[in-house]
């Protein structure tokens, strides 16, 4: 009798243990519950990682949330997607990750992880002096004596402030020296900075003028040099906010003329010797919201300038130049995007010296279909047009053969883009020899691929058509707008 009701007491405890094991295992197989997101939020801390050389404060300063202070979840969510977006837009590392890090119910510590890029790029040049590669291609008989050489060396990140130093030394067809140096912020508020520039150059070969909406170039017998260029110019800058830019340049141009030159264009340059000597002053505002500013595929990019050619003394040149950009950049999905961008410029005066000539063709506008071709005037109307689909997005991680970090992950992003661009130029002037494009409505279309890879580097190749039936291929080294 014992031993049966010891028997069942066992049986029980088994069966009960069996129940409370399947019961355990019941659960452990319940989806993990993720805790409820706050309605809102408070930073306690902000730590940063991975600025091996970039100083915490120049991360700081592109953040739109401070600590001790509540955010509602969404928005604050909103805001740190736009912080990390902007960070990246510094152009100082590769890779930029913002993660809030939840200590408590409402309260997050924020953890700023950052890849530095390869700040001193010494490389040698080796470019066309050309418009663009079409133009060096088909117009110039791929003729190797146009192409300059030389050496650039580029620091963008001096002390760890983003402060940038650009020297290069340059021989082939344009000969020159260029040395810029940028630093963002001079203040403590991290509002304010300054940019000095000094540029000379000379050439042997010059377009002096344009026929048949083609430039016409110019060397005399002895390969003399036909033009002498010294610029300097120093330049403020005042952000405000996160997103706007104010700029104010003052700047001292001097060029020298051969005068066989003014033989055969007698308004290379006005005045009456063959040096035209002026100081200029320009404002710029600059409304820049674009995700990524090398290759954007959303934001908005809207930008005004005003430039006054001949400050104090106005004989040799007296003139007034407005520019105004706005471009808008629209995400359809992770693979669709849609980019539209306008473009105006206008002179004030009727007749420009043949120095400032601007038109469709000289970089930034042109139309796409008629990168063989210059039409000059003194004011332009630019519409471009891109549908892109991004069909490809590879990344390859080379660490095993590379040994700087900087360089161990290699990006590649191809876009196919269907393109449409119009517009027009008003020559006043009215040069009969350019009449066939001039006053003009003009508009190409076509296809391309777009690459865009290491550091935001961007190859383009496009084939365009124009509406005077002219079909070709062109390659490009940049971003269309």
């Amino acid at each position: 009798m014992i031993r049966d009701l010891r028997n069942i007491v066992l049986l029980s405890i088994f069966f009960w243990a069996l129940s409370l094991g399947e019961s355990y295992a019941q659960d452990t197989t319940l989806e993990p519950v993720n805790p409820p997101t706050p309605d809102s939020v408070k930073v306690n801390n902000i730590f940063i990682i991975g600025n091996v050389k970039t100083q915490k404060s120049i991360i700081l300063r592109e953040l739109d949330f401070t600590t001790d202070y509540y955010y509602e979840w969404e928005s604050f969510m909103e805001i740190l997607n736009a912080d990390q977006q902007k960070i990246y837009n510094l152009r100082l590392f590769t890779e930029v990750e913002v993660t809030p890090l939840f200590t408590g119910e409402d309260e997050v510590e924020i953890l700023i992880s950052v890849k530095e890029r390869w700040y001193v790029l010494p490389s040698v040049i080796f470019q066309l002096a050309d418009r663009n590669f079409s133009e060096w291609w088909t117009n110039q008989g791929r003729d190797f004596s146009r192409v300059n050489y030389g050496l650039k060396i580029n620091h963008s990140n001096l002390g760890g402030r983003n402060e940038k130093l650009r020297f290069s030394g340059q021989l082939g067809f344009t000969k020159g020296l260029d040395l810029v140096y940028t630093k963002p912020y001079i203040d403590k508020k991290q509002k304010q900075g300054l940019a000095i520039q000094l540029t000379y150059a000379d050439q042997k070969t010059l377009a002096i003028k344009s026929e048949n909406n083609k430039q016409v170039f110019y060397t005399n017998e002895n390969e003399d040099v036909l033009r002498k260029v010294f610029s300097t110019s120093l330049r403020y800058t005042y952000r405000r906010t996160f997103y706007n830019f104010h700029f104010l340049t003052l700047g001292y141009n001097s060029t020298w003329i051969n005068p066989e030159v003014l033989r055969e264009n007698p308004n290379y340059i006005q005045g009456e010797d063959n040096n035209l000597k002026y100081i200029f002053l320009q404002y710029s505002f600059r409304h820049d919201r674009r995700d990524n500013v090398s290759y954007a595929t959303k934001g908005e990019l809207l930008q005004f300038t005003a430039t006054k050619y001949g400050i104090i003394n106005t004989e040799d040149l007296d003139e007034v130049e407005v520019n105004i950009v706005a471009n808008k950049y629209f995400e359809i999905n992770d693979r669709f995007h849609f980019a539209t961008g306008l473009t105006g410029v206008w002179f004030l005066s009727p007749q420009q010296p043949y120095t400032l000539v601007r038109g469709i063709g000289y970089s930034p506008n042109f139309i796409r279909g008629y990168e063989l071709n210059v039409i000059e005037g003194q004011q332009l109307y630019v519409h471009k047009n891109s549908l892109r689909y991004k069909f490809l997005d590879l990344s390859f991680d080379i660490s095993r053969y590379m040994p700087l970090d900087q360089f161990s992950t290699i990006p590649f992003k191809f876009y196919l883009s269907g393109n449409f661009d119009h517009g027009t130029v008003t020559d006043r002037n009215n040069i009969p020899e350019n009449a066939r494009l001039s006053n003009k409505y003009l508009y190409g279309y076509g296809l391309g691929i777009d690459l865009v890879m290491v550091y935001d580097s961007v190859l383009r190749f496009e084939y365009s058509l124009n509406n005077q039936g002219e079909g070709n291929l062109f390659f490009n080294f940049k971003a269309p707008f």
